[in-house]
């Protein structure tokens, strides 16, 4: 995988990324983009300071909000959109990432069961893998 060339809005939009607006507690961590393909979806955000910890590092709690939305759309993609909650979630921080840096997450599914939806995914900042995640997903049906 290989960093963006440039992260700015218009050049995201340019580049085929479609800006997200979330609602709720996923607000929190402000306009999510999506690019790539249903195949192959890749989702970012911009970190910002309110992001950061102490250190000055993205905190852990936004990169697992959004481990969680990033999976989560995956999972949401794959069952076409059907209502669903995040079972389990788990983790593993592996670098730091900083305010101003452009965080993206690769959703992978591995696994679909009638009600459960296996998905896996890296965080990354740049050429950096911030963290991997993985997760389930159970669909509880249409809308």
């Amino acid at each position: 995988m290989t960093a963006l060339a440039a992260t700015d809005p218009d050049s995201l939009r340019a580049a085929g990324w479609a800006a997200h607006e979330p609602s709720g507690f996923t607000a929190q961590l402000g306009l999510c983009w999506i690019g790539g393909t249903p195949e192959r979806r890749v989702l970012g955000f911009h970190a910002e300071d309110r992001h950061t910890n102490l250190f000055g590092k993205v905190h852990g709690g936004a990169v697992m909000t959004f481990a969680d939305i990033c999976l989560g759309y995956g999972a949401s993609e794959a069952a076409q959109h059907q209502s669903m909650v995040t079972a389990d979630l788990h983790v593993q921080f592996i670098a730091g990432a900083g305010a101003g840096e452009f965080i993206v997450g690769y959703p992978e599914v591995i696994r679909r069961t009638r009600h459960l939806i296996f998905v896996r995914g890296l965080i990354m900042a740049g050429e950096t893998t911030i963290a991997n995640a993985q997760g389930v997903w159970k669909v509880l049906g249409k809308h």
